[in-house]
């Protein structure tokens, strides 16, 4: 059975905490999604980043998204107490192209990310010189 529309949205809303710290580069709304023991897995010019979700922290306080930054949140997902977000970003640190996807658990009726894996788009990958 499909989960009833108002999980879409709270899955959604969840998700744009992510998207609102990466937008300011500010973290703070960013840890209010990820559990403390979130875990990333992800393409950084040419270099695996994994591991502890503070290396996600540590780049959104570091790189504000910029004048130009988008997003989008499509909800892939809901079953019950799991839920897939996908956020496709363009322009943060004002050259870089992301496609995250962010695995959500239900825990005590609040949604919140355990794992984010992405992708860095090839064309905005800063090759070493």
């Amino acid at each position: 059975m499909r989960a009833p529309l108002s999980e879409y949205e709270a899955v959604q809303e969840a998700a744009m905490k992510f998207v609102r710290s990466v937008a300011e580069g500010n973290s703070a709304y960013a840890k209010e999604l990820f559990t403390d023991d979130a875990v990333l897995f992800g393409w950084l010019d040419g270099r695996l980043e994994h591991g502890s979700i503070e290396q996600f922290y540590h780049n959104v306080d570091t790189v504000p998204g910029g004048d130009h930054f988008k997003a989008r949140v499509d909800v892939l997902l809901v079953e019950e107490s799991l839920a897939v977000a996908r956020v496709l970003e363009e322009g943060w640190g004002g050259r870089i192209d992301f496609t995250d996807v962010l695995l959500l658990l239900k825990m005590d009726g609040q949604w919140k990310c355990v794992a984010k894996a992405y992708n860095q788009n090839s064309d905005t990958i800063r090759k070493e010189g």
